[in-house]
């Protein structure tokens, strides 16, 4: 499942001394990409605080292929790969203007109990929120 891309505008605070994009705006904006999916899919931060129970991330791999400069327009999707029992894949592509891919994330995560600080299976509402509904 695909969603609709996030679009966003590379910002002064986006950037490093070089002059593009310093790599941990990366992961801020691939993370504001997420959480706005999960929210406009019915899971967001007050379901999160309020059944105790969220998304939580195992393990990240980024790749960056092209420079993004100061103002640039850019557009991150989310796919979600796979679902096995109580692990999920999520692959996000960060695109330029022309379409090109700037940076790839491959996403494990799980989804885990606040209170028994333990990953658990998906709840219905979970696996709507990430399109296995």
């Amino acid at each position: 499942m695909t969603n609709q891309p996030y679009e966003v505008i590379i910002r002064e605070s986006h950037l490093d001394t070089f002059g593009h994009m310093n790599n941990a705006a990366y992961l801020v904006l691939f993370e504001e990409a997420r959480w706005e999916f999960i929210t406009q899919n019915g899971y967001g931060l007050n379901e999160v605080i309020q059944q105790q129970k969220g998304p939580v991330i195992l393990d990240i791999a980024m790749r960056f292929k092209k420079e993004i400069k100061l103002r640039e327009k850019i557009k991150i999707t989310l796919e979600l790969v796979s679902h096995e029992k109580k692990i999920s894949k999520f692959k996000q592509d960060m695109l330029k203007e022309d379409g090109s891919v700037a940076a790839e994330l491959n996403l494990t995560f799980g989804f885990f109990d606040l209170q028994t600080r333990r990953l658990i299976d998906p709840t219905p509402e979970w696996k709507k929120a990430i399109g296995l509904a």
